[in-house]
């Protein structure tokens, strides 16, 4: 049972320093929030979407393992690198980056239904960057747990939902602390701690 636990807890931790950062699709669901325009489908075309990519990835990646057992080793080495690289990345904007969220409530107000869902769609399933993080990168961590992997599988998923909700249901007092800099710095501080350790536990676990 700690074994699960454990893999659930580490699942939503690295799922949650892949999904919290300043990107279009995040900019895009905080500004949906802010006007409460379409934002329940905006929410879960974007949290619906990372479940099936993480899902995607534990089970494809699993299923490749299975046929190639060497496979997870290559897996563990470019996860843990791309981990670190997310870290370090996150790191740098912490001591660096000036970058803050403004949200236009007008311009979100402005754009219909189906539009929104559309902008949605497109900012997830088109961003390369996507496929690295959620199906390569989620994959190869939650293999590297065994059968555990489903467990941080679920932990990865929750992390989404609750990202997103908490951004769509809260975006009027959320745009306030994303509107500042320094609040933006120190949430990649907390990325940067936890995707460094997550990603040297799994190059350590080779």
């Amino acid at each position: 049972m700690t074994t699960y636990v454990l893999a659930a807890i580490a699942g939503l931790l690295t799922g949650a320093g892949l999904i919290i950062a300043i990107g279009p699709q995040n900019v895009f669901v905080l500004r949906q929030g802010v006007a409460r325009a379409h934002v329940v489908p905006v929410v879960v075309v974007c949290a619906i979407s990372d479940v099936v990519l993480i899902v995607a990835g534990v089970a494809g990646l699993g299923a490749l393992v299975a046929a190639h057992p060497g496979v997870v080793t290559i897996a563990k080495i470019l996860g843990g690198g791309y981990v670190i690289a997310l870290g370090l990345l996150a790191a740098r904007r912490c001591v660096r980056s000036s970058d803050a969220i403004v949200a236009n409530a007008h311009e979100a107000s402005t754009v219909s239904r189906w539009a929104a869902v559309g902008m949605a769609l497109a900012l997830t399933w088109l961003n390369p960057h996507v496929y690295l993080d959620t199906v390569l990168t989620m994959g190869a961590i939650a293999n590297s747990h065994g059968n555990a992997k489903w467990a941080f599988a679920i932990g990865a998923c929750l992390a989404s939902l609750l990202w997103f909700a908490t951004l769509g249901s809260g975006a009027t007092k959320l745009s306030r602390f994303f509107a500042s800099p320094r609040s933006w710095r120190l949430l990649d501080a907390v990325v940067a701690v936890v995707m460094l350790a997550m990603g040297a536990v799994l190059i350590a676990s080779v």
